[in-house]
């Protein structure tokens, strides 16, 4: 048990440092909201996670091979990513020309937990290049775990707890920025994010588009092989 969580825990780590959409809208979150905010996001952003990780090991593998390789399914969730952060930036420039600098900061940031928790699920389940990660794991781990369903559960809780740990770490970091927003500080981060949200998306539709260039699997599993080792 020891060692299945030993193995789970770097995995976790890097996990939580892979640059991608979840990454940048959690530090925008923490900045702009506050540590509660970014961890209401953050869980939703797991429990797309879990439930991902159920569909890999439940289902055939013949029938994950083809839903993750599926182009219909990466443009699907490419325009989605891409029109959800063009309208929020659109919407931030009107907002921008409408400022008041001298505007209490808390008034202009919004908390609502339970949106913040559904933001991070689709977020992340709209991704399906993520199924296509936790399916490598399964591939590379679960021999090693002999697919036994009780060192499989200890081996992704401390993956997912790591992960969440590491997430915490970087939510604290990223909270002490706060000290410096102004609502147009506010705007400039939003901003940032939504231009980052755009381009993940037409990364994800290229994807889908040129499905014969997508190495994400093959290369995510090779990197996650050699820490392993």
């Amino acid at each position: 048990m020891i060692n299945d969580i030993l193995t789970g825990i770097p995995l976790g780590f890097f996990l939580s440092f892979m640059i991608g959409p979840v990454f940048f809208v959690l530090i925008e979150t923490s900045i702009t909201k506050g540590f509660r905010a970014a961890m209401s996001f953050d869980l939703g952003v797991v429990i797309a996670d879990i439930f991902f990780i159920a569909v890999a090991y439940f289902s055939s593998y013949r029938l994950i091979q083809s839903i993750k390789d599926d182009p219909a399914l990466f443009i699907f969730g490419g325009i989605i990513m891409f029109t959800y952060g063009l309208i929020t930036f659109l919407k931030l420039r009107k907002a921008h020309k409408n400022i008041d600098p001298d505007e209490e900061v808390v008034e202009m940031i919004k908390k609502d937990y339970f949106s913040l928790f559904i933001k991070g699920f689709l977020l992340n389940f709209i991704n399906i290049g993520v199924l296509g990660f936790w399916l490598a794991i399964i591939i590379a781990f679960g021999p090693k775990l002999d697919m036994d369903a009780s060192r499989m559960g200890i081996f992704f809780s401390a993956v997912i707890g790591s992960y969440l740990v590491t997430d915490i770490g970087k939510v604290l970091l990223a909270k002490q920025l706060r000290r410096k927003l102004t609502p147009t500080n506010i705007i400039k981060v939003k901003k940032v994010s939504s231009v980052l949200l755009i381009v993940f998306g037409l990364v994800l539709m290229l994807q889908g588009w040129f499905p014969e260039e997508k190495k994400f699997v093959k290369d995510t599993l090779e990197k996650i092989e050699e820490k392993a080792q």
